[in-house]
């Protein structure tokens, strides 16, 4: 079982971008022919949607009177958006409806499984950490639109150094403790915890380089970082 959380960024990063999903599930499609066994959980993020939408709230109702709840409930809708476009891009190899509880009872008769945003509090990152500890995954791939883990935010710290392995503890020390709707982190600071506490690796990884995303399915060498028990 492999369990990956697909960055809205790179779902839509303004509008659904076709030709990456038609690439990826190209990619997808190949790697579940040659691995007749395997299965496939991808969690859906919410991406331009979701910022759109949000920063509209935001102007409606004042910066400071923005609610998070509904600040996250936003977002939500926008992964549920996203994950019924892949849903149905893919096909025969995905027969279930899109998963919006990772705790509820559900169906799983496809190749590939297909879920979005929960509740407020957290990013889809927690629900693929869930998912990953429901289906016994050992591991959760990481995909968005940053290349690897850094010592800092590269866009605003030149100092900033790419890792090719972190613990948990410390990456937990570089992304806090605390979730706000919106952020922009290379994995959930609520969802790191959980995957902590269960001792999951997480693969933190370029999304659009469906290239190294093969390397990765196929246990090979890649460019990324390693999240993982210290």
């Amino acid at each position: 079982m492999v369990v990956i959380s697909l960055g809205g960024s790179i779902v839509a990063p303004e509008k659904p971008d076709v030709d990456y999903l038609t690439r990826l599930r190209t990619l997808l499609e190949e790697h579940l022919r040659v691995h007749g066994e395997e299965r496939l959980i991808l969690v859906v993020g919410g991406g331009g949607p979701a910022r759109f939408y949000q920063a509209a709230y935001r102007e409606l109702a004042g910066n400071d009177s923005a609610h998070p709840d509904a600040l996250d409930w936003i977002g939500v809708m926008a992964t549920r958006l996203n994950a019924e476009l892949i849903r149905h891009a893919m096909g025969a190899l995905c027969r279930d409806p899109v998963v919006t509880d990772p705790t509820a009872e559900f169906a799983f008769t496809g190749r590939i499984l297909v879920a979005a945003g929960w509740k407020p509090g957290f990013s889809t990152d927690f629900d693929a950490v869930v998912l990953a500890e429901r289906y016994g995954a050992e591991m959760v791939i990481n995909l968005s639109n940053v290349e690897r883990v850094y010592t800092a935010d590269p866009r605003t710290n030149e100092d900033a150094a790419p890792l090719d392995a972190v613990s948990w503890s410390d990456f937990r020390g570089l992304v806090g403790s605390a979730w706000n709707p919106g952020s922009n982190l290379p994995f959930d600071p609520v969802a790191s915890e959980r995957a902590e506490s269960l001792r999951l690796t997480v693969i933190a990884a370029a999304g659009r380089d469906l290239d190294n995303v093969a390397r990765i399915l196929e246990g090979g060498a890649f460019v990324g970082t390693r999240i993982g028990p210290g």
